[in-house]
């Protein structure tokens, strides 16, 4: 379940809010050297205004390899190459976007509660089984059942809390 909800963390540093972020790119796959490699291990990703992207390849020489895998992302910016250096400027974002993103959240946070439930119904057949078994009695399955009903219940929880989280820092103009 923890790693549902991390995962689901993961996911929502990679959305745009409207502000440079470093977790916005560094996770862009980028065909160097041969082989795919995340953006993080090629370049530095800096921000020095709120919404400017500064990315210092670490060889020169995969500048371009960059440019195009940033380009061929689905995050909409488009770079500015400016000689070793790539900017990206962040455009605000419109009303209409900003929705858009909010549905998007909406859905991984459904995903994440998918991975909960699903984590929980594996819990609860091992303890099944493991009664069927004889190696707990049918009182300690109600309680280890109820037990990982409140589990699943407080990661639910922290998924919503999370959502809002997320949804406020989108719609905050």
């Amino acid at each position: 379940m923890e790693k549902g909800f991390d995962y689901l963390q993961h996911e929502f540093a990679s959305v745009r809010t409207g502000k440079a972020s470093p977790a916005l790119v560094e996770n862009i796959d980028v065909e160097a050297y041969g082989a795919q490699m995340k953006l993080k291990q090629l370049a530095l990703i800096t921000t020095p205004e709120p919404r400017l992207l500064v990315i210092q390849p670490f060889d020169g020489s995969t500048t371009k390899d960059i440019e195009k895998a940033i380009k061929e992302s689905k995050i909409g910016i488009n770079p500015i190459v400016d000689g070793k250096i790539i900017r990206l400027p962040i455009p605000a974002l419109s009303e209409e976007r900003r929705k858009d993103l909010v549905k998007g959240i909406k859905q991984m946070a459904e995903e994440a509660r998918v991975r909960v439930r699903s984590t929980r119904r594996d819990g609860i057949d091992g303890l099944k089984k493991a009664q069927k078994e004889g190696a707990i009695s049918e009182d300690q399955l109600g309680s280890f059942e109820k037990e990982m009903q409140k589990l699943t219940d407080q990661f639910g929880k922290k998924i919503d809390d999370a959502v809002m989280s997320k949804e406020a820092e989108i719609l905050k103009v």
